[in-house]
C-alpha cells in the first residue's frame, strides 16, 4: 500500500482485473506489520489478519451482489473504541484490556457491506480523552511524518494509519476535534459529520451529546466516499437523523462562484502561529481565484468554547464511565488493605484501570454535576453552549455558506512538551466549537511549516456536508502540490 493510492483507485484496479482483493489486503497487512514492528510507530492495538484475509477471500469482483460495492477491496482501519465482533475493544485503557466485543458497530457494518475490509484497530488516547495519543495505556503512537512528534489525538492511530500508507481510509471518533486535529498533524483529510448524521451504535460513549464517528482519507474524495457509505438513519441509535444522504463525491466543482466564505476573526488571534496564518491567507486568495467571496464575520462566544467543553464533556464522561466498575466486563481488581467488599473492589478496579487523564476528567465531571455546583457550572455551561450554537446559526443565516479557519493553533509538537493539562486542552481551541454546535467540519492539508503539515478547517451549517465537500474539493484541487509543501 501507499498513501498515494486512493480508495477509488484501489476499487478500479480490482474491477479491471489488475489486482485482486487478496493482494490488496495482503499488502495492507504487510505494511501494518512494517509500521509497528520495524518503524515502531505503535499505530495498531490489534491487527485483524484472520478476519481480513477471510473477508478478502470472499470478495469476487464478478459477483452480481457486489456490482455496486463502492469500496470493493479497500482496506480500512478503525479506532479501538469502535466495536467489532470477535476483536478487542480496549479504548486504549487497561480497564478493558482483553475485552472482546460481542457485536459490530453500524459504521463498520456499512463499510463492510460496501466491500471494504477491516485490517486492524488503532491506538488512541484512553477513552478518547486527549490531544496527542500520549494518554494511551499501551504507549503513544508516533507521527509518521516526524516520529519525534505526536500524531495528535485522540484518534492519532487512525490518522497515522492513513498517513503511513497502511490504508486509504480509517474511522475515528470526534468529541472535541479528535479527528480533525490529528488529520492536520499528519497531513491527511479528517471529517466530523453533523451530529446525528452517522450512527453511534457500537461507539463506546465518552460525551454522548458531542460524540460522532468521523472519517480519515488520503484526499477529500476518499473521505466523502467513506462518509457517504456510513451516513444515514439507524434504528439502533435514537440520535441518528432520518435525513437524506446526498452523493458527497459528486459535489466537485471547478468554480466557487456565488459561494461566500466566512473568515471568523476569533480564529485568527494575534498569537496565532504566523506561518499558519500565512498559509490560511493563501487559502483565502485561492478561494477568491475560484470565484468565491471572502467575508469577515464574528463568532463572539468562541473564547468560551474551551471552558464550556471541559465542563460538558467531563460531566457526560463521568456518567458514561460509571459502567466500568469491575462487575460486568473488563478488569476486576480485589481490594488490598483498603475498603472491604464491593466498594473496595470498585475502588481498586477503577484506580488501577483508569489512567491519570481519565481520572482527572471523571473527578471534574462528578464535581460539576454534584449538588450545589450543578447550577453554577453545568447548567451555566449548557446555556453558553446554546449561545455558541446561535453564533453559527446567525452567521449562516446571514448569507455565509462556509467558514474557513486554521484547524490547530500550531503544527504537531514534541512528545512531553505539553505537561500542563490546560495547555494540552488548548490544542482543541479551533475544533471543539463545531462539536458544541453540532455542525459538520473538515480538515484538509493547506501547506507545511518546515516539514510539518498544516490543516485548514471548513465548517458549514447542519447537514450541509455537500457544501463542505464542494469547498474542500475545490481548495484541494487549486492548491495541488502546494498543500504538501
Amino acid at each position: 500500500m501507499s498513501a498515494k493510492v486512493s480508495a477509488s483507485a484501489i476499487t478500479a484496479s480490482i474491477r479491471s482485473g489488475k489486482r485482486s482483493p487478496k493482494e490488496i489486503i495482503a499488502s495492507a497487512l504487510s505494511r501494518a506489520r512494517e509500521v509497528d514492528d520495524v518503524e515502531k510507530l505503535n499505530v495498531f492495538l490489534e491487527r485483524a489478519d484472520r478476519q481480513a484475509n477471510e473477508h478478502a477471500a470472499r470478495l469476487n469482483p464478478d459477483d452480481p451482489a457486489l456490482a455496486s460495492a463502492s469500496l470493493l477491496g479497500v482496506p480500512f482501519a478503525a479506532k479501538d473504541n469502535i466495536s467489532v465482533a470477535g476483536l478487542q475493544v480496549t479504548c486504549g485503557s487497561r480497564i478493558l484490556e482483553g475485552y472482546i466485543s460481542p457485536y459490530t458497530a453500524t459504521a463498520i457494518e456499512r463499510l463492510r457491506a460496501a466491500g471494504a475490509v477491516l485490517v486492524g484497530k488503532t491506538n488512541l488516547d484512553e477513552f478518547a480523552m486527549g490531544s496527542s495519543t500520549e494518554n494511551s495505556a499501551f504507549g503513544p503512537t508516533k507521527n509518521p511524518i516526524a516520529p519525534e512528534l505526536v500524531p495528535g489525538g485522540s484518534s492519532g492511530g487512525s490518522a497515522a494509519a492513513v498517513a503511513a500508507g497502511v490504508v486509504p481510509l480509517a474511522l475515528g471518533s470526534e468529541t472535541g476535534g479528535s479527528v480533525r486535529q490529528p488529520a492536520a498533524f499528519c497531513g491527511v483529510v479528517g471529517v466530523k459529520p453533523t451530529y446525528g448524521r452517522v450512527s453511534r451504535y457500537g461507539l463506546v460513549a465518552f460525551g454522548s451529546s458531542l460524540d460522532q464517528i468521523g472519517v480519515f482519507g488520503t484526499n477529500v474524495s476518499d473521505a466523502a466516499l467513506a462518509l457517504r457509505t456510513i451516513a444515514g438513519r439507524d434504528d439502533r441509535d435514537a440520535t441518528s437523523a432520518d435525513a437524506v444522504v446526498p452523493d458527497y463525491v459528486a459535489m466537485k466543482s471547478d468554480t466557487l462562484k456565488g459561494v461566500v466564505i466566512g473568515r471568523p476573526k476569533e480564529y485568527f488571534p494575534p498569537e496565532l502561529d504566523a506561518h499558519i496564518g500565512t498559509l490560511c491567507e493563501r487559502a483565502f486568495d485561492r478561494f477568491r481565484t475560484l470565484g468565491a467571496e471572502v467575508r469577515d464575520v464574528s463568532l463572539p462566544h468562541t473564547s468560551l468554547a474551551i471552558p464550556v467543553y471541559y465542563i460538558v464533556a467531563p460531566a457526560e464522561a463521568s456518567s458514561n464511565l460509571a459502567r466500568f466498575d469491575g462487575v460486568r466486563y473488563g478488569l476486576r481488581e480485589s481490594s488490598d488493605g483498603g475498603a472491604a467488599g464491593l466498594r473496595g473492589m470498585y475502588e481498586a478496579t477503577r484506580s488501577g484501570g483508569f489512567g491519570p487523564e481519565v481520572t482527572r476528567r471523571i473527578m471534574l465531571g462528578t464535581y460539576v454535576l454534584s449538588a450545589g455546583y450543578y447550577d453554577a457550572y453545568y447548567r451555566k455551561a449548557m446555556q453558553v453552549r446554546t449561545l455558541i450554537a446561535e453564533d453559527f446559526r446567525a452567521v449562516f443565516a446571514g448569507g455565509v455558506h462556509a467558514l474557513f479557519t486554521p484547524t490547530t493553533p500550531t503544527p504537531a509538537f514534541p512528545f512531553g512538551s505539553r505537561s500542563d493539562p490546560y495547555e494540552m486542552y488548548l490544542s482543541d481551541i479551533f475544533t471543539c466549537t463545531a462539536n458544541l454546535a453540532g455542525v459538520p467540519a473538515l480538515s484538509l492539508p493547506i501547506g507545511r511549516v518546515g516539514k510539518l503539515p498544516v490543516g485548514g478547517q471548513i465548517i458549514t451549517s447542519h447537514f450541509d456536508e455537500p457544501r463542505m465537500f464542494q469547498v474542500a474539493a475545490a481548495l484541494e484541487r487549486i492548491l495541488g502540490v502546494e498543500a504538501h509543501q
